[in-house]
């Protein structure tokens, strides 16, 4: 197998002011929180858009797995629907003294390049802002931070940057390069 140099960017924001919020695209789109921990909604949710830009990672995780990490005090996932139907996530995880990681943010590749990601990203950030004002016991938000890579899609750093966030970390890694696994095996076309 083949190695393959990807990039990795680490961004963040340091106060609240740093959001620059994007216009909510035209048409029936609606961010809700996904108040109950499903691990099933949360691996299609994750598999639906990370599928052709080699999500992995939590493809093995068990239901117990998925189940423990959706419980966590703090763990939220926000979920776009364009006319009723899931479009993309956020999901917000926080860490030791206010630092609130946005550990997934992405749509399916359907509803990508209809203004969606900027609103729903907006919005997540918002929320991580805002994370102890729902989860009582949790330290006020000081710092939100994300991750992206070269293996993401093309907009992706342009958004998170028109978002207001800043670079704080590069790295490059050689990894195995592998086909994308699709939503579920099969998916795509050989």
């Amino acid at each position: 197998m083949t190695n393959i140099p990807v990039t990795t960017w680490s961004l963040e924001q340091t106060a609240p002011s740093d959001l620059l919020p994007a216009a909510a695209p035209d048409g029936d789109v609606r961010i809700v929180r996904s108040e109950v921990p499903s691990p099933e909604f949360s691996r299609f949710l994750y598999a639906s858009v990370g599928g052709d830009i080699l999500w992995v990672d939590r493809l093995s995780w068990t239901y117990a797995r998925w189940q423990e990490h959706l419980e966590r005090p703090g763990v939220e996932t926000w979920v776009a629907y364009d006319r009723g139907t899931p479009a993309g996530y956020v999901e917000l995880a926080p860490q030791d003294d206010g630092v609130v990681e946005i550990e997934y943010f992405g749509l399916i590749p359907a509803f990508r390049g209809r203004r969606i990601g900027g609103h729903l990203l907006s919005y997540g950030t918002a929320r991580a802002w805002d994370l102890a004002d729902r989860w009582p016991g949790l330290p006020q938000t000081k710092r939100v931070w994300l991750h992206t890579c070269s293996k993401d899609g093309e907009h992706a750093m342009a958004n998170y940057l028109r978002r207001g966030f800043t670079l704080f970390d590069t790295k490059v890694e050689e990894e195995a390069e592998a086909p994308s696994p699709g939503p579920w095996p099969g998916a795509y076309p050989s």
